[in-house]
């Protein structure tokens, strides 16, 4: 099973942060409770899925904003890629790849979570017939 982890400085602000933009809801994982882990719960993420993450303190220093990428990024489907972009600029987010079409894959875009971490979204294109 795929398995993907967020580290954070700030749990909580995290938390919220993901929670808006994905729906995403976080629960401890018992046995991490010193690393402040917690699992990821959403559309498509969890144990009664495919694939399952996590959020965890973060050991060390955050990257600085607008710095280079340390760390792989990861892109989730989003309906509305636009909107999306915008409530993540608006929530403590900041720009790190405007809204952008790339022909035959969709729409995509990556912001910064305010905690050194880059994720995207796409709103995939439609399929041709």
């Amino acid at each position: 099973m795929p398995h993907f982890e967020i580290h954070v400085s700030e749990i909580e602000a995290a938390k919220s942060f993901y929670a808006g933009l994905f729906g995403w809801s976080f629960a401890p994982m018992p046995g991490g409770e010193e690393l402040g882990y917690h699992l990821i719960e959403g559309p498509e993420i969890g144990s009664d899925t495919g694939l399952t993450g996590g959020l965890m303190a973060r050991m060390g220093e955050a990257p600085s904003a607008g710095g280079p990428v340390r760390g792989g990024t990861m892109t989730f489907e989003v309906a509305d890629c636009d909107e999306r972009y915008a409530w993540a600029l608006a929530n403590g987010g900041a720009e790190a790849l405007p809204p952008t079409d790339y022909p035959g894959i969709g729409r995509c875009a990556y912001v910064e979570d305010g905690q050194g971490n880059i994720v995207g979204m796409i709103t995939p294109a439609p399929e041709e017939n």
